[in-house]
């Protein structure tokens, strides 16, 4: 396989797309609710990195998991012995760089939550420390990365988020959606996972009570949107946030039926469940779709 493209495999670059919405999107809802200046190149450049930072995740993580990987996916660069241990090394360190460079030249707010970003994805894979290895830590640390950080570090890109609960409050929602979502990718796993000592939700409670216990995920977060208004800390535009609540409640409903009817196709469909493509186009639907109501509030 030719260099470039082997880099692009590795780099896993289907996972890109969801982190550079997270960060535009939240850079739209900074600009709908503060009104202030929309700086492209700020943006840009955060959204830019948004994208290396999760290849740089996703390299240092395939590193980690290279013994879970020739059991669960055996056809990857480092398993399959396309690549090799220091070339995925060089990969990792110099996305990470490359990454937090970018953003160096936002802000520092912005900066700051990159950084903390890239320590919690060493967190989640790296030994010793290697959250991954615990059901709740795996759990938490990527709805914090890829959930709350993402919204708040787009934010951060347009005005600040020292004087507002509210980018904090927007990035709790999608933290709490992927606290259990993230699971879905887990259930086809639980062989690899097992062997490699990573006790993930599937792997310690099995697939029937792991379905049931994620299922929460795909609807209160979404009852947190109407909550929001409510209690007067959504600024956007109150009809589009009430219209985007049901219509994720009623797609998030589907998905619970998908993942519950039948829990043990998680386990021999993996990727291709319905639900794990369903948890990935919510994610960026429920994104882009708050931003739509804060742009017309502006």
């Amino acid at each position: 396989m030719k260099p470039l493209k082997l880099y692009w495999n590795f780099a896993r670059p289907f996972t890109l797309v969801p982190p550079m919405i997270g960060i535009f999107s939240g850079s739209l809802i900074g600009y709908g609710a503060s009104r202030a200046p929309f700086q492209i190149l700020h943006v840009a450049l955060a959204v830019a990195a948004a994208g290396v930072l999760n290849a740089a995740s996703n390299g240092v993580n395939q590193i980690c998991d290279l013994e879970n990987d020739r059991v669960n996916k055996p056809h990857r660069p480092l398993p399959s012995g396309q690549m090799t241990l220091t070339a995925a090394w060089v990969f990792v360190v110099l996305t990470y760089i490359l990454a937090l460079a970018l953003v160096a030249f936002v802000n520092v707010q912005t900066f700051v939550i990159y950084f903390i970003a890239a320590l919690s994805t060493l967190a989640y894979s790296v030994p010793p420390i290697r959250l991954k290895r615990h059901p709740v830590g795996s759990n938490l640390i990527i709805a914090l990365i890829r959930g709350a950080l993402l919204k708040v570090a787009g934010w951060a890109a347009v005005a600040t988020v020292l004087t507002s609960i509210e980018p904090w409050y927007i990035g709790s929602i999608y933290f709490v959606f992927l606290l259990g979502a993230t699971t879905t990718k887990d259930f086809a796993d639980i062989e690899g996972d097992r062997a490699a000592g990573c006790i993930t939700l599937p792997v310690k409670y099995g697939a029937t009570w792991s379905a049931r216990a994620i299922s929460p995920a795909f609807i209160v977060p979404w009852l947190m949107l109407p909550l929001g208004l409510y209690l007067k800390i959504l600024t956007g535009n109150p009809i589009g946030i009430i219209v985007l609540c049901v219509v994720m409640l009623l797609w998030g409903s589907y998905v619970i039926y998908l993942i519950n009817a039948d829990p043990h196709r998680l386990v021999t469909e993996g990727e291709n469940h319905p639900a794990w493509h369903h948890m990935y186009l919510m994610m960026m639907v429920g994104r882009l779709g708050l931003a739509g109501a804060y742009l017309l509030s502006h």
